[in-house]
Formats: structure tokens, C-alpha cells, sequence
């Protein structure tokens, strides 16, 4: 059994001597003799909370049951800003003991179930219920399977119904809990000021409101505005209840606190529905310019948010059978496979965007999404012939326009299916049109990348592939970026550099055809005829058909001095062609 004290930095903030003494009195009149009247014992305390061991499960779960209400007996007259609430964990599992502690794969696991339950709360494993459930009544809430915190598998949660009372708040009388939108929705909250300082509450808002203004620039988020979000100012909020009144799915938290010249910011995300913890990170910065450590600060925190936001995404739709998907769900599935980098992820990557389509044929991510898979196969796999592609993919791209003008990833996707007709000027006035109405979309830097390099300016692209990378490292588009990357460094003439980058793909999507043209050719500039005979052999015998396009051929973006460069380094590899 593992447990704390919900918001205990916030609870000593406010007054430490009480809450050290609440705190104190608690533990040695309630949790301790029930603990021991139940066989257990506490192996250590946490300085908020205490870490206990049981001789069986069911024990432990009337352990947590008993001391839980009697807490709440005692603490409901408190006020809330004041009120000591104990979250507990149990887990079943095997553990290494030493003299004071205990450690293992089952202990931390209990530490990460109290992570997830609620103030007042219990949250168990599937194995205590399995052993509890027919020998202690109690309901239960099934939150699903979860991903913990360094832990490697998912663990399926349960929530424990202590009394019905003690549920999660529900809304409000009058007021209806909102309907979540169709893409994901979050709501920052205004951050607590842990400084003690009034004068510093500027800086606590500021973060906040600045977060808020650069993550409502995400086409694929629905953010809540400041003037909604910042009524919980000064609460003490319960994040399943923000999620019904302001209909969002995800919540960000957090706190500024200053010391001297630095100053610290602590930012959490939670999935209301769940209280599960999606990310969370600590940022601690010098105070010289507070304008720019407030800029820099938001940059860090959207930059982080954003790619966490869209893994949640991506593992709840995943979770969905594919009977029961909406449009944004199997949307979601489609950019699964086709990170996957492979000619059969990508077929099924098809199928999920047409389904997506189909279930709302409004939701412009369908159509831009659909595009880039034909542009994608007809450029890998040969799978579509090119130019049906690109006059298909452009169609895709305007309609996706055409229903959201202000979609920046839309406006970006018809700026990618224009390089493809290698007209770069077009293709770049679009993507710049893009990133205008969103600084920070990965998918528009990594487009934009990709033009400049095959439109002559490689070192640029190589940086604006690089801000993509960092802005999103689990993009779906990952081994496109990187095979890019790898060609960039060699229109650079740094053949070393493009060597490395390729063995990079290679290592990462062994099953991805297209970089052995460029490693080959790398090896030949480099001299080194053992290896780049062997590079050219895979480059030929796994994409034939590519080959053809490419190296005999010449794609339609490849200006024609990039096309003789590349033949080049392939004629020294022993290309005869």
C-alpha cells in the first residue's frame, strides 16, 4: 500500500505548522492503529505519505477502506483549501525487503496507482480486485487500462466506491456537463503563485495565459479561452469536475514559485475523465529578463504538450476496437501504421483515413491526411502512379482548405502537394501561410524542410527538419523526416554526416526501401567501393521501382543538378546505368 496527501506542497503553503500537526495527529490516531489491527505494518514514511506492506490484499483493501472514511469523518468540516485527503495505491507483488524499505516492480506500481486516485481515494490493481472482490463488499469504477510512469505495461485500474456520497463531485445544479468536442480539448488553468509573494502573481498568470494562447494555435487542439479557464483561480478544483463544465478531456495544472534570482515552474497534465497523469515536468530557469524566461518558459511548455497530448490520443484510439471508432479516433489509427514505415502499414493507414472521411466528411484531417498517403505510396512504394497521386493529393489538400481555411496543417498539406509537382515557390508560400497561424506545427516545419532541400537550400531545410524532430519526436512522418535529412547532408556535400543519418533510418525502419540510394551514393563520393556495392544492391533489389523513378528517371522535384549529384555518387558506388 502506498499513499500521500493530495496537494501537501500547496496544504504547507498555506499554513505548515497546522497541516505538519493535522497531518501528524492523523497518522498516529487513524492510519496507524488501523494498519496494525489488519496485520500490516508501515515499512516507511514519505514525509506526506507512507508506504505499508499486508499479509494479504484483503487486508490491506479494508485497511484503506477504514482509515478513509474515518479520515474524511473527520476532516469533512474542514475547508477545503485546508483539508488533509490521503490518496492510496495497492498492488499485489513480490518485493525485496531490507532493513527500511522494500523495492520492486510491484512496489512501484503501488506508487504510481496512488498517483492516479482521487483525494480521499482508492485505486487497486486487477489482481487485488481478482483477490478482494468476494471477501469485502465494495463497488467499483474500472478506469481502464493506463499507462504508468516507468512502468513498461499498461496496468488496468480500478477506482474503489467507498460510499456513493464520496463519488466525484457531479455538475451542478442548472448545469449540464458539456459534450467533449471532436479533437482534443484541453483547459490551463490559472498556475498557483507558490512564491508568497503577491507581486509575483503576474508571473504565475502570465505563464498561463501565454500557454494558452500558443497551444490555441494547434490546428488539432480545442483550447478553452483564459476568461473560462481562469474562474477556477484561487480554487481548489477537482479536474474531473473542470472537465465536465468546460468539456475538455485534457487539464493542465501547475505552479510558479521564485527564490532569489531563479525561478522554478512545475506543469502537469491530467485526463479529466480519468485524473490519469499524461506528462509532467519541472523547468527551473535564471531570472534575469522576465519577459524572455516567460517566453521561453511557454516555448518549453507547448513545445513538451503538444506531441504528450497527441501519444494520449493515439493510445486511446488504439484501445478502441475498430467497430467503435469516430473520425478523430480513426484518423488517429491512420497516422499509427503509417509511422510504422512500411508498404503494408501504409494500405491500412488508407483504409483508416477513408474512414475517417467517411464518419465526418467536415473533418478536414481526413482529406489532408489521405493526401499525404497518396503522395507517400506513389513516392515509396510506387504503389499509385505519381502523377494520379499528386492531381488526387492536391484535390484531397483544397477541400481540406476549402473547409477550414484557417487549418495551418491543411494549408501545409497543399503546400506539400505542390513540391510534388516540383513547384517549390507555391509549395513554400503555402507552408509559410501555415506556420504564420501556427509557429510550432511540426508537420509545416518538416514540409518546409523537405522544399528547401530539394529547391536548392539544404542547410536551411536541415534546420527546419530539425525544429520539426524536436517539436514532435514520435511524428507519424519520422522516417520520412530522417530520409530527408540524409539527403540534405549529402546535397551539402557532407557525405560523412549523410552516412551516419542513414544508418540512423536503417537501424530505426529496417524495412524502409528508400535509404540505400543515399548511402550508396554517400559510400561512392567517400571511396569506399566494399560497402557501396553492398549499399547499391539493396538500394536496386528492394525498390526496383523507386530506383527507376529516381536514379534513370528523375522525380519532378529533383532540380536537375541535385539529380546529377546524386547519379554521381551512385556511378562511384558502380552504378552502370
Amino acid at each position: 500500500m502506498a499513499a500521500d496527501v493530495a496537494g501537501y506542497s500547496r496544504l504547507m503553503h498555506n499554513d505548515e505548522e497546522a497541516t505538519h500537526a493535522g497531518l501528524t495527529a492523523l497518522l498516529a490516531d487513524v492510519v496507524e492503529p488501523v494498519i496494525a489491527e489488519h496485520g500490516g505494518h508501515i515499512v516507511k514514511n514519505t514525509g506526506d505519505g507512507f508506504l505499508a506492506e499486508f499479509p494479504s490484499a484483503v487486508e490491506a483493501v479494508r485497511t484503506a477502506m477504514q482509515f478513509q472514511n474515518r479520515i474524511h469523518e473527520l476532516t469533512m468540516d474542514d475547508a477545503e483549501d485546508r483539508r488533509i485527503a490521503f490518496r492510496v495505491g495497492i498492488n499485489i507483488g513480490d518485493v525485496i525487503a531490507e532493513a527500511q524499505d522494500i523495492f520492486g516492480d510491484g512496489v512501484n506500481i503501488a506508487a504510481r496507482l496512488e498517483g492516479v486516485a482521487e483525494p480521499g481515494g482508492i485505486c487497486i490493481s486487477q489482481t487485488v480486485l481478482n483477490h478482494a472482490r468476494d471477501k469485502v463488499s465494495f463497488e467499483v469504477e474500472d478506469a481502464g487500462e493506463q499507462t504508468l510512469k516507468n512502468i513498461a505495461r499498461p496496468v488496468h485500474v480500478y477506482r474503489i466506491i467507498i460510499e456513493p456520497r464520496r463519488r466525484p463531485p457531479t455538475p451542478k445544479p442548472g448545469i449540464a456537463a458539456l459534450a467533449l468536442p471532436d479533437k482534443p480539448s484541453v483547459a490551463v488553468l490559472p498556475f498557483t503563485n507558490m512564491s508568497g509573494d503577491p507581486e509575483q502573481e503576474f508571473v504565475s498568470d502570465g505563464v498561463a495565459e501565454d500557454v494558452i494562447t500558443a497551444l490555441s494555435r494547434y490546428p488539432s487542439l480545442f483550447v478553452i479561452a483564459r476568461n473560462s479557464s481562469f474562474t477556477y483561480k484561487g480554487r481548489a478544483v477537482d479536474v474531473r469536475q473542470v472537465g465536465r463544465e468546460l468539456g475538455v478531456r485534457y487539464v493542465l495544472e501547475g505552479s510558479v514559485r521564485k527564490a532569489g534570482n531563479r525561478i522554478r515552474v512545475t506543469a502537469q497534465l491530467v485526463e479529466a475523465g480519468t485524473s490519469n497523469h499524461v506528462w509532467a515536468e519541472r523547468y527551473d530557469r535564471d531570472l534575469a529578463d522576465i519577459f524572455s524566461v516567460q517566453d521561453e518558459l511557454t516555448e518549453a511548455l507547448t513545445t513538451a504538450m503538444a506531441p504528450a497530448i497527441a501519444d494520449a490520443e493515439l493510445r486511446r484510439a488504439m484501445r478502441k476496437p475498430p467497430e467503435s471508432l469516430d473520425a478523430w479516433a480513426a484518423y488517429q489509427r491512420g497516422l499509427w501504421h503509417l509511422s510504422k514505415a512500411t508498404e503494408d502499414d501504409d494500405a491500412t493507414a488508407e483504409k483508416f483515413f477513408k474512414q475517417a472521411i467517411d464518419l465526418d466528411p467536415t473533418f478536414g484531417g481526413g482529406y489532408s491526411a489521405l493526401a499525404l498517403y497518396q503522395l507517400q505510396t506513389a513516392a515509396l512504394y510506387q504503389k499509385l502512379d505519381l502523377s494520379t497521386a499528386q492531381r488526387s493529393a492536391e484535390a484531397l489538400a483544397r477541400q481540406a482548405v476549402a473547409l477550414d481555411g484557417s487549418d495551418a496543417e491543411a494549408r501545409s498539406c497543399l503546400g506539400w502537394a505542390l513540391q510534388a509537382r516540383g513547384e517549390a515557390d507555391g509549395a513554400l508560400a503555402e507552408i509559410e501561410r501555415a506556420l504564420s497561424v501556427s509557429p510550432n506545427l511540426a508537420i509545416a516545419h518538416g514540409h518546409r524542410g523537405a522544399t528547401l532541400i530539394f529547391a536548392g537550400r539544404p542547410k536551411e531545410g536541415l534546420t527546419a527538419l530539425e525544429t520539426c524532430i524536436r517539436l514532435d519526436p514520435r511524428d507519424p512522418y519520422l522516417a520520412v523526416r530522417l530520409l530527408h535529412i540524409a539527403g540534405g547532408l549529402y546535397f551539402c556535400g557532407e557525405y560523412e554526416a549523410s552516412i551516419v543519418a542513414a544508418k540512423r533510418v536503417i537501424r530505426s525502419y529496417p524495412d524502409f526501401p528508400m535509404i540505400y540510394r543515399w548511402y550508396a551514393a554517400a559510400l561512392g563520393q567517400l571511396e569506399r567501393p566494399a560497402e557501396a556495392k553492398e549499399a547499391l544492391e539493396k538500394a536496386v533489389s528492394r525498390a526496383p521501382a523507386a530506383f527507376d523513378m529516381y536514379v534513370r528517371n528523375r522525380a519532378p522535384w529533383f532540380r536537375p543538378e541535385d539529380h546529377a549529384h546524386l547519379v554521381e555518387g551512385l556511378r562511384k558506388a558502380g552504378w552502370k546505368g
